[in-house]
Formats: structure tokens, C-alpha cells, sequence
């Protein structure tokens, strides 16, 4: 036992003692202690340190000693394999280091039991028993020191690498973490939240059963366990969508949130309306706002936390629409034809477009990256932005897609409109689904491990994500392109932001495997609007352009089928404006117009045609003729009065043939040749195509492949 002469309580913690339940109420005496804090650690492999170098240095106890320093004893009483069921196949109350933390005494318990308990033998059998022996523990420990402060913990992550994750593991986990918040609750005692500080770091947990914490990882829990046993958060702090000049959603209760130090007050003051909160024991704070008008009034708000005061100036309140997904929306005005026709314009009101870039650290080209970006990769710091008004150089980095679809909003709406951009050259759909979802899908469980060599990712995205990390000394290093890397780096910091909708271009890194992505996209629109909480968020996305590459017609299809399967999405073509050898193709303006379109039509409500021609029927007729009719056809016609081209069958023996078209009214009569049977009809058949059916608001028709019924 060490021991040390004085210690002065700040005036900070005894605040936070009164305040905040399972407080160092035992340190709020007359500020003269004779001997340390007894902390005991108690837990299995995680706790004790497996895997690491040295676990008398390396694990999470040894390093939390450092932090607390001398004021304090810690005690590792972690044993590997342990379960907290008394029936399982190695129970922790048999241990002697159960028998060691009772005879410490303990001031402080904290406690991390539960991951052996998945095992099939133990939870599947005495799952029962589970919360009747936790109590049991926790007893004990009070027994031994009635005055002791417990602190139980959610269990650390079990990623995808474990053995048994599909087959059983992950199930059992579930229960176990439920059956621990509701110890807590039995109980009255913190509950310290792992899973939630290390289910987005897999790079943290890097053993072979991904279990074990590595060196960075039990730091970070060290660091998480003293910032909850002391309070200490770092004190007064804003997610970075909250700067000066950005746009609330209008018509929404707006959230503020952020971190401070446990038990201060938080107070925010916006727009006439004050709010104020108690920062709860594990430091997040949140408060909620009134919903409010459009407002193009610039307004102030101010977070105040003791001495700290943030102030964010120049808000606007109005439509908050994200923009994500990949190159083409990561696109810059800069890039796009007629740049400067967006760059210098003058219709907008001053400062009514607000644009928030969320940067990419480093592009994701054919380049190995520096130590100083993968190490920045890992802890997910890849997006970095602020709000900013439309000014030349603003505008010109900005998604051209986003910018001309926000323009059109706010000068359609004459309301506020906040452009949010989020995208990543080159990413996988994949990457922009949380990974819960991803977890609990059979299908799609299997692309969070070993993803550099899945076949689940396109190989192409597979070797430019091995090039930027060809460098990376990490066991597990993170990039941009591996599932839920986006959603974790990019959309879950902005998810407690309302929004009116999003916008979205993605689909070329996928294109090569059109039936994966068919089961995937209605599950990725799903899980973003789980996040917002939001059943109804419009959801409207671009169709892959045309490109010289023999799958993106399957794709296409696979695209424009999708829309009718997910309420509230719509889906625009730009099959028209693409570039047979550049995926990259830069008329981007009709895009963000067409996307407009869809937004005024569907979530403002305007009379507007939004949509080009749409295949509904084919009939077949006498004398080799099939009859196409489609809808949103008012004046429909050949692009430029040219000759209607893009129609082919698939006759009798398989064979992809072209035939001619006439437009009558409404609808299309293709003209089959002579002692041919058609069994399907196909539009737009091809990577690039120069199909030219339009509408009289000049959209164009989609690729479609429609299948006939058999001849009786």
C-alpha cells in the first residue's frame, strides 16, 4: 500500500459529488486523506490485460493508475476466461483474484464481466441466473466495504473476426448487455458504456478472436474509466456541424449537444429561448430547442458551461438537405462546365445558401498515404469541415451537384437552404452503413471481416484501398472504402442534426455486382433513417450516367427498379449526359437541377414534371409490333428531332437485336422483324448509350429491361 501525506479536493469535484450520482462522495470530507483510494478492477482477459506485451504496464488498470496518480491505489484483479455466471465454465467467484479484490477492501469497484458469458455453455444454459449473480457480486463487494462506489460496465465490443460471432456469440452478447443495463437499474450504480466508446474503433481490438484490446485500445480504456470516475471530459465541447453562419432545420425541434465535465450545467441561449441541462455522469449532454419558423435573420447562439462560453453567429433557420455519396458528388463546381456561371452568380439573396464541406483528409487516388494521414484515418478524424457562405472559393470546392441543387431550392423556396456535403471518391456502398446494421444482416455480417480481400467489395476498391495503406504498420488499419468506415467517420458525428432530406450519387463502385446492391441499398436507406429516426426522410439519388463498362445497363435497371421498392426515394437519369471513356463526365448542372426537380415536386409540393418517360406496359400486337406505352409522356419524343433510337429485343434463341420504333401519342411501336418472338424488351441496353426518348420537360427515359409474357 502506498501513501501519501495531503490531497485538496477542488472546489469542481465537490460540486460534481453533490450533483452527479456515484460520485468520490468519500472524498468530500475535510479535504486530509491518511492513505489512497482503493480501486479495484475486476473483470476477465480484457481487464487483466491478454495479448499485450506486458500487462503489469499495458493493461487498462496499469495505465489508469498513471492517470489518477498517487492519491490512489489500483488493483488488476482480472482473470482470463472468467464468467459472472457462478454455473459457468469458469466462474469469476471461484478466481483468487475475486478473493484478492475482497480482501483489498475496495473504495472503488469497477467492474467488466460478461464476454465469456456468451459462450454457448454458459448464457444459452444459465442465462437465467445472470442478473440474480451480479447482484450477488455487487453484495459482496458491499459487504466488505459499505461505504465502497461500484461501477459495472456494458461489455467491450466482439467484432466479426470471433468464431462463433454468426453461429451464437453475437446473440448471447446482446442478452448479456441487456441483462447488465438492467443490474444497473436493480442496483442504482453507474453504468460505464464500452460498447458505445469502442464499437467504431475495431482497430483497437485487433486479436485474432477480436476480443482483446491492444496496447491503444486499453489506453483508451483507461482514459474512458477515469474520465468517469473523476467527471473530467476535457470540459466544454460542440460536434464540428456547429460553427458560425450555419442553417438549423426549420420546423423541427433542434437538438444541441455536445461534452462537458459531469455534474457542471450546461445553459444555451438561441433566438429568445433559453435552455439549460445538468451534464450527466458520463459527460454527453443534449438539450432540445422549440422548433421554429424560416428565419433569414441572422441570429446568435450561446453555450455556456462556468467559465467556457462558445458563440456561434450567424445563423440562419431553414432546409438542411445532405448531399453524399461518391466522385460524382464529390464533383467541385470548379470542375463542372460552365463553372463560372455558377461561381460569379447574383440571383441568390446574400448569404441565404450556407455550405458545409466536409473535407476529405486525403484523396482516395492511386497514391500511398504519409504515417500523418492513416494515423488520423484510424481514430476516424478522415472528414473535417465548417459552415461557410457561397463565396467564390467556397463555392468552387463545393459539390456541384449539391450547390446547383441547393441554389434551386432556396431560390425556388426564398427560404435558408443548408448544403451539408459528405462524400468519398471511389467509396462502396458498404461504408455508409452503420455497423450494427451490417452486424445483425447474415448476408452482409461477413464484409466487416478480412474486408481488403472480400469479394463483397469490387476489386478495384479492394487495391486502391490496399495501395493507400500500403505503409500502415496497424494491425487493423481503417480507410474510407472498408463497411461502416463512412457512416462511423462522416455521418454519425452529424446524425443528431434534423434534416429535411438527403441527396445522393453513388453506385460506380459498385456497379460490377448489380444483384449485391440490389439487397443492399433499400437496407442502407433503412439504416440512415433509423439514425434520424425519421421512417419518412426523403431519399432521392442519381442513376449511374453512361460509361463504356459492360455491367452498368444491369445496374441501371437494378437502380430504376429500386425507387418503386423505398417510400419516399425517387430516382433521376443521366444516362443522357455521360462520357463513354470518363466516369467523371462534367456536366454536373443538369444533375443538381434534375434532382430539384425531384425535391419541389415531392417534398414541396409543386405541380412540376420531375420525371422523364416511364415504361409501364408492353403489349404485343398483330403484324410483329409491340406497343410500349409510358407514363409522364406528355409530349413525348426524340431528343433534337433525331431518329428514336435505343430499343432492342431479346428474340426466341437469346439474341440481343435492334429494332425500330415509331412514337404514337403516349407510347412507343416497336416493329419486330419477320419470324421473330420477342421475350423481353430492353431500352437504353447498353454501358454508354445514346438512347434519346425524352418528355416535353426534356427528361429523359430510363434504361429498362421489361420481360414478355410466353406466346400462349
Amino acid at each position: 500500500m502506498r501513501f501519501f501525506n495531503t490531497i485538496r479536493i477542488h472546489p469542481y469535484l465537490c460540486r460534481f459529488m453533490a450533483a452527479v450520482p456515484g460520485a468520490f462522495f468519500f472524498l468530500c470530507t475535510s479535504g486530509l486523506f491518511a492513505q489512497p483510494v482503493r480501486v479495484a478492477c475486476v473483470g476477465n482477459s480484457v481487464t487483466y490485460g491478454y495479448s499485450l506485451k506486458d500487462p503489469a504496464t499495458q493493461s487498462y488498470p496499469a495505465v489508469l493508475q498513471g492517470l489518477l496518480g498517487s492519491s490512489y491505489t489500483v488493483g488488476n484483479f482480472g482473470h482470463s476466461g472468467a464468467t459472472l455466471l457462478k454455473n459457468g465454465h469458469r466462474p469469476y467467484y471461484k478466481t483468487k483474484e475475486f478473493q484478492g479484490a475482497l480482501a483489498m477492501h475496495p473504495d472503488i469497484v469497477v467492474i467488466h464481466l460478461g464476454l465469456n458469458d456468451t459462450d454457448p455453455r454458459d448464457f444459452a444454459l444459465y442465462g437465467d441466473h445472470f442478473i440474480p449473480d451480479y447482484n450477488w457480486l455487487i453484495d459482496t463487494f458491499r459487504q466488505v466495504n459499505p461505504k465502497a462506489r461500484i461501477y459495472i460496465c456494458k461489455m467491450t465490443p466482439i467484432f466479426t473476426g470471433h468464431p462463433r460471432f454468426l453461429s451464437s456469440t453475437h446473440v448471447w452478447y446482446q442478452k448479456v448487455q441487456q441483462a447488465i443495463e438492467q443490474v444497473a437499474r436493480i442496483n442504482k450504480v453507474p453504468l460505464i458504456d464500452l460498447y458505445q466508446q469502442f464499437h467504431d474503433r475495431p482497430d483497437l481490438i485487433t486479436d485474432q478472436p477480436t476480443l482483446h484490446p491492444n496496447k491503444a485500445g486499453a489506453a483508451k480504456l483507461a482514459k474512458v474509466i477515469y474520465q468517469h470516475l473523476t467527471g473530467r471530459f476535457g470540459g466544454l465541447t460542440l460536434p464540428d456541424i456547429f460553427t458560425s453562419g450555419m442553417v438549423l432545420q426549420r420546423d423541427q425541434p433542434v437538438k444541441i449537444w455536445g461534452t462537458a465535465d459531469a455534474g457542471s450545467t450546461v445553459l444555451v441561449k438561441f433566438h429568445g429561448q433559453e435552455k439549460k441541462c445538468t451534464v450527466p455522469f458520463d459527460g454527453r449532454w443534449q438539450l432540445q430547442l422549440a422548433a421554429q419558423k424560416a428565419n433569414a435573420q441572422p441570429e446568435t447562439m450561446t453555450v455556456i458551461n462556468g467559465s467556457d462560453k462558445i458563440q456561434l453567429q450567424d445563423i440562419l433557420i431553414g432546409d438542411v438537405w445532405l448531399a453524399s455519396g461518391q466522385s460524382n458528388m464529390l464533383f467541385t463546381v470548379k470542375q463542372t462546365d460552365k463553372a463560372d456561371s455558377l461561381i460569379r452568380h447574383r440571383e441568390l439573396k446574400k448569404g441565404i445558401l450556407r455550405l458545409f464541406n466536409d473535407k476529405n483528409l486525403a484523396a482516395t487516388d492511386d497514391i500511398n498515404w504519409d504515417t500523418a494521414v492513416l494515423n488520423k484515418t484510424d481514430r476516424l478524424q478522415f472528414f473535417s469541415g465548417h459552415w461557410a457562405k457561397p463565396d467564390p472559393e467556397e463555392t468552387s470546392d463545393f459539390s456541384a451537384v449539391g450547390y446547383v441543387f441547393g441554389r434551386q431550392i432556396a431560390l425556388s423556396q426564398d427560404i435558408p437552404v443548408g448544403m451539408i456535403e459528405v462524400a468519398v471518391g471511389g467509396s462502396p456502398l458498404l461504408s455508409w452503413v452503420d455497423r450494427s446494421t451490417l452486424e445483425n444482416d447474415p448476408l452482409f455480417e461477413p464484409a466487416l471481416h478480412d474486408w481488403l480481400h472480400s469479394d463483397y467489395l469490387m476489386e478495384w476498391c479492394r487495391q486502391r484501398a490496399a495501395k493507400n495503406l500500403e505503409k500502415s504498420t496497424a494491425p487493423y488499419p481503417r480507410h474510407p472504402y472498408e463497411p461502416a468506415y463512412n457512416y462511423e467517420a462522416g455521418i454519425a458525428p452529424i446524425a443528431g442534426l434534423p434534416i429535411k432530406g438527403v441527396i445522393w450519387y453513388q453506385g460506380e463502385s459498385d456497379a460490377d455486382n448489380a444483384p449485391l446492391f440490389a439487397r443492399l441499398f433499400p437496407v442502407f436507406v433503412k439504416s440512415w433513417r433509423a439514425t434520424w429516426h425519421r421512417a419518412d426522410l426523403p431519399f432521392y439519388y442519381v442513376q449511374l450516367s453512361s460509361l463504356d463498362r459492360p455491367s452498368w445497363n444491369y445496374f441501371r435497371d437494378v437502380q430504376r427498379k429500386l425507387q418503386h421498392q423505398i417510400p419516399h426515394s425517387k430516382m433521376v437519369v443521366t444516362s443522357d449526359l455521360g462520357d463513354s471513356l470518363n466516369v467523371h463526365y462534367k456536366d454536373k448542372i443538369p444533375v443538381g437541377q434534375r434532382l430539384a426537380l425531384v425535391a419541389l415536386k415531392e417534398t414541396y409540393h409543386q405541380d412540376i414534371e420531375d420525371q422523364g418517360p416511364t415504361i409501364e406496359k408492353a403489349t404485343r400486337l398483330k403484324s410483329q409490333q409491340l406497343l410500349l406505352q409510358f407514363s409522364h409522356a406528355d409530349g413525348l419524343r426524340a431528343k433534337g428531332g433525331a431518329p428514336l433510337r435505343g430499343f432492342k429485343i431479346f428474340d426466341q434463341n437469346g439474341n440481343l437485336v435492334d429494332v425500330p420504333g415509331k412514337i404514337q401519342g403516349s407510347s412507343v411501336v416497336l416493329q419486330l422483324p419477320l419470324h421473330t418472338q420477342a421475350t423481353s424488351v430492353v431500352y437504353g441496353w447498353e454501358g454508354f448509350t445514346r438512347a434519346n426518348l425524352i418528355n416535353k420537360a426534356a427528361l429523359p427515359a430510363s434504361s429498362f429491361k421489361l420481360d414478355l409474357p410466353p406466346l400462349p
